[in-house]
């Protein structure tokens, strides 16, 4: 079972009492960023490039476990940068766990082993390891030689001392439907993690590698092709069934936002993890004072090609609940690797994209070499 029993019962029942509650935009999963620094600089992130007082500022325990509060979501998860460089990272897991919350802490694994000892197991924690493919596939993404093998070392390690531990991978246009399949394979046969956390690569607006991110009909291609080699292997998935049908171009999902919000040092990002245009100084202010409909694909120019997990997860989520069937029958069969796909939805009326995330993090530096912070909901 790639997910505890445990944890779909506590979410499911979160989420059916939300939708009873006739609640229109709730919360899944906190992305909870208490740092930006990273002992990586990966081509392909956009998360990292900040001047070094940004990269020096962290959330405070205080400031974490308010955040989890105020937002409410039955799962936290916790990237970065490098959640493991952060001095206080056992103290905030110790209090997310005290409040009954799924903790998924994102990891490149590579100071995993040697902080292993600040935590203990328990259900409501996953070390979630990030490796992009194989060893030559990852160490090129990550653009860092050794660094699959020292990640596989620690996810070993952490599994022998009963931790629960998945991998999040994700995929660029290098890989091909053969590697992909290898390295499913791997995780389930080799190294036995939980599941895998899988998604097509979002072009950041500031990534200094722009060339290889997946498009929406590559990406559905690609996934049909690398089902297609499932054959009997039983890959684990830490996702929905829905939300990998959807990968293979099955579904016509528009993204939820707000079902995965983003607390990070300069506050609630807008409109979600992967875009930044501003903060909101609350997460009842981000709910309530986003303009949804400016974002999206179909709405957004930036959002094009977009079928990222964090955005289209929650959608598939509440599918799920919705149509119980649909997905069981997903579930015995598999996504289909044959046929029309869902048809696509329509780019015209979009808006064009507005590059503001260069004059925001200019400002920001500004604020906070000045010592004022980030400005009440900041735009």
């Amino acid at each position: 079972m790639s997910i505890p029993l445990i944890q779909k019962v506590r979410v499911g029942a979160y989420v059916v009492a939300k939708r009873l509650g006739g609640e229109k935009r709730y919360p899944l999963v906190l992305m909870l960023e208490p740092l930006f620094r990273c002992n990586l600089a990966c081509p392909g992130c956009g998360k990292i490039d900040y001047e070094e007082p940004i990269l020096n500022r962290r959330l405070s325990v205080e400031e974490c476990l308010q955040a989890v509060d105020e937002c409410g979501a039955p799962v936290v998860s916790i990237p970065g940068g490098e959640p493991l460089l952060h001095k206080e990272i056992r103290e905030i897991v110790e209090g997310i766990i005290a409040r009954k919350k799924f903790v998924y802490l994102c990891t490149n694994g590579l100071l995993l082993e040697k902080r292993l000892h600040l935590f203990k197991p328990t259900p409501y924690l996953t070390f979630s390891v990030h490796l992009d493919g194989l060893e030559e596939q990852h160490d090129r993404a990550v653009n860092q030689p050794g660094t699959f093998k020292r990640a596989v070392a620690a996810i070993k390690a952490a599994r022998a001392k009963g931790f629960r531990v998945n991998v999040n991978c994700t995929l660029f246009d290098h890989m091909t439907a053969d590697e992909i399949a290898a390295f499913f394979d791997f995780c389930t046969d080799e190294i036995d993690v939980e599941g895998v956390t899988v998604s097509p690569g979002y072009a950041y607006e500031r990534a200094p590698d722009q060339e290889h991110f997946l498009n929406r009909a590559k990406t559905k291609q690609l996934f049909r092709d690398v089902f297609e080699r499932r054959g009997k292997a039983k890959w684990r998935f830490s996702q929905s069934v829905m939300f990998l049908d959807f990968l293979a171009g099955n579904q016509q999902y528009r993204c939820t936002p707000w079902g995965n919000p983003t607390r990070n040092v300069f506050g609630w990002q807008r409109p979600c993890y992967l875009l930044s245009e501003g903060y909101a100084d609350s997460f009842r202010a981000l709910i309530a004072k986003t303009d949804w409909d400016r974002y999206g694909t179909g709405n957004y120019e930036k959002c094009a090609d977009c079928m990222v997990h964090c955005g289209y997860e929650p959608t598939a989520v509440n599918d799920t609940i919705s149509h119980p069937l649909k997905a069981l029958s997903v579930a015995v069969r598999g996504p289909a690797t044959k046929g029309a796909m869902a048809p696509e939805i329509a780019l015209e009326n979009q808006r064009p994209a507005e590059f503001v995330f260069e004059g925001l993090v200019r400002r920001l530096s500004a604020e906070e070499k000045e010592g004022s912070g980030v400005s009440s909901d900041a735009a």
